[in-house]
């Protein structure tokens, strides 16, 4: 079993950069594949990005695709979620995830650890 802490989330004006983090405890986290998940208030909990081990392919929910970057580092057992150009529709709590797969999914019934989150805060 892993355990997630995310961090880096804060306020940030529209159009601004945030990077989170999300540190993975375990020896094994390069053999996981991590997700980033997002909840705003009212609605569910939805994909927003997911990095596979070995290739490390990643994938990204329509909205965020060309502002938002996943990446990895084994070495630091840590994944990070890169947001850039924000909206204050990319307001949320962001929650990492770690599914002991190849392939990052895209539902959250696919991961078997998460964070606590982190929340991230857009003004217009």
């Amino acid at each position: 079993q892993v355990q997630l802490v995310e961090s880096g989330g804060g306020l940030v004006q529209a159009g601004g950069s945030l990077r989170l983090s999300c540190a993975v405890s375990g020896r094994t986290f390069s053999r996981y594949a991590m997700g980033w998940f997002r909840q705003a208030p009212g609605k569910e909990r939805e994909f927003v990005a997911g990095i596979g081990w070995g290739d490390s392919r990643t994938s990204y929910t329509d909205s965020v695709k060309g502002r938002f970057t996943i990446s990895r580092d084994n070495a630091k057992n840590t994944v990070y979620l890169q947001m850039n150009s924000l909206k204050p529709e990319d307001t949320a709590v962001y929650y990492c995830a770690a599914d002991r797969a190849v392939v990052a999914g895209t539902s959250q019934t696919e991961y078997e650890a998460w964070g606590q989150g982190t929340q991230v805060t857009v003004s217009s």
